[in-house]
């Protein structure tokens, strides 16, 4: 069993940056293929961005290729995102999630066993 919480949501201005946080707790965390997805209201969830368990391999949504970069620290069981340009349809409830290592399509979210609770970032227009 993984515990999964997120943390550094909120409100930030167009073309500025945060960066999330998800700390895990129980099974180690370096096991464990990491993503983060978003939910934006009355649309369906979307893939932001994976890591496999060494950081050897990322992929990204394609909406937020070039702009977010997901990164993790296994000493501290920490998973991070850092958002940079954002922009108004980047707001949503962002979802940190994790699955075991042989994920093969890491996009899918069926994929993952594991589910935070989400945080909120808002980007007026």
């Amino acid at each position: 069993q993984v515990q999964l919480v997120e943390s550094g949501g909120g409100l930030v201005q167009a073309g500025g940056s945060l960066r999330l946080s998800c700390t895990a707790s129980g099974r180690t965390f370096s096991y464990y293929y990491m993503a983060w997805f978003r939910q934006a209201p009355g649309k369906e969830r979307e893939f932001v961005g994976a890591l496999n368990w060494n950081g050897g391999k990322s992929f990204y949504g394609d909406s937020v290729r070039g702009r977010f970069t997901i990164s993790r620290d296994n000493a501290k069981n920490t998973l991070y995102l850092q958002m940079n340009s954002l922009k108004p349809e980047d707001t949503a409830v962002y979802y940190c999630a994790a699955g075991r290592d042989t994920i093969r399509t890491p996009s899918r979210s069926d994929e993952y066993d594991y589910w935070g609770q989400g945080t909120q970032v808002t980007v007026p227009s």
